[in-house]
């Protein structure tokens, strides 16, 4: 698969909103202008900052995202030693409880509820900010962003008989170290080792009924920090992948559709993923599975956070592997 590297500043849509496809390809920082995109096809606009932060004792979750016509914020902790989790979602009708910026990096993202509060802050240089309060929780954690720090951005788009109208610019970062301190039940767990933040940034137009597979991984192998971004399903036929690595920083992009093979029932069975780019084996510790009904909406998630093993190829072609680092593989269904 040939997929065209973007390096210079380009915008989504054209001023009035419709797709500019000048926008095919991928970035190696975010270089998508997306802040006209609610300028048409209101109801279809999706539009999130999601985050995940691993630690050695705890996984935290958090999101902040709106679809046009309601919001869904989120806080999501789970303590790693005991299976506890705490989950505090929101939905909302319309925008109202989020503020998201038009484009990456250009503003916060805050959600305001009765019960849960996030913000989240680009420091530049210096990384992201983290914070948040829901019942029994409350954390301030930075993802610090390493010099040369690069992540993947790319666009995705669903092909019809009348062109491109539906399509989704993603910014998927791993790797990120992370430090700060999370609060769950009046006990307060600094994090300064062995954490590892991953943000999924999102801004697109999305059809109703859509299926996807996102996996991700991050920690340190053989004395080089390593990230894993996957995925498929909602990209295949697309023309575009979100299949990367991340050495020391550097991204290399994996230009093929790799073949997941899973058990969606099973809690603990191996999850494969290869092709003649990558071969990997996902082996789970804890699933965590959601099912949303509100209003016009639906969803279906099933997320297990685990360790990976195998290899991938860099752009040079050499096997980077990546036994030993952390994160999740995921099968979710929308309605949205």
């Amino acid at each position: 698969m040939i997929e065209r590297e973007i390096t210079e500043r380009v915008a989504l849509t054209t001023p009035d909103g419709r797709f500019h496809p000048a926008a095919l390809g991928w970035s190696r920082t975010p270089l998508h202008d997306t802040s006209a995109l609610g300028r048409r096809a209101w109801g279809r606009n999706k539009r999130w900052e999601y985050w995940n932060v691993m630690t050695p004792q705890h996984i935290l979750a958090l999101t902040v995202s709106c679809i046009d016509y309601l919001s869904l914020h989120s806080i999501w902790v789970l303590d790693r030693t005991t299976g506890v989790s705490s989950d505090m979602t929101v939905v909302v009708p319309g925008a109202r409880s989020a503020t998201l910026p038009p484009s990456h990096g250009e503003g916060p993202a805050r959600a305001r509820t009765r019960r849960l509060s996030l913000d989240i802050d680009d420091l530049g240089a210096a990384g992201t900010r983290l914070r948040g309060t829901a019942p029994g929780v409350e954390f301030d954690i930075t993802a610090s962003r390493p010099d040369g720090h690069e992540s993947l951005g790319v666009v995705v788009p669903w092909h019809s008989a009348k062109g491109i109208r539906r399509f989704q610019y993603t910014v998927k970062d791993v790797a990120r170290p992370a430090h700060g301190s999370l609060t769950v039940d009046g006990a307060t767990h600094a994090i300064a080792e062995n954490a590892w933040a991953v943000l999924d940034h999102g801004r697109g137009r999305w059809p109703y009924d859509v299926s996807w597979n996102w996996a991700a991984g991050s920690g340190t192998v053989d004395g080089r920090v390593v990230g894993l971004q996957l995925g498929s399903q909602w990209t295949d036929g697309s023309g575009a992948t979100e299949n990367a690595v991340v050495v020391d920083g550097h991204l290399s992009k994996i230009s093929e559709e790799l073949v997941w093979e899973y058990d969606r029932t099973s809690d603990r069975r191996p999850w494969r993923i290869g092709g003649e780019n990558a071969d990997l084996t996902f082996t789970p510790s804890y699933a965590k599975r959601s099912r949303t009904r509100a209003l016009l909406i639906s969803s279906r998630t099933d997320q297990l956070f685990g360790v990976w093993s195998g290899w991938v190829l860099d752009d040079r072609g050499e096997r980077v592997v990546v036994d030993g680092i952390e994160g999740w593989a995921e099968d979710v269904r929308n309605r949205w």
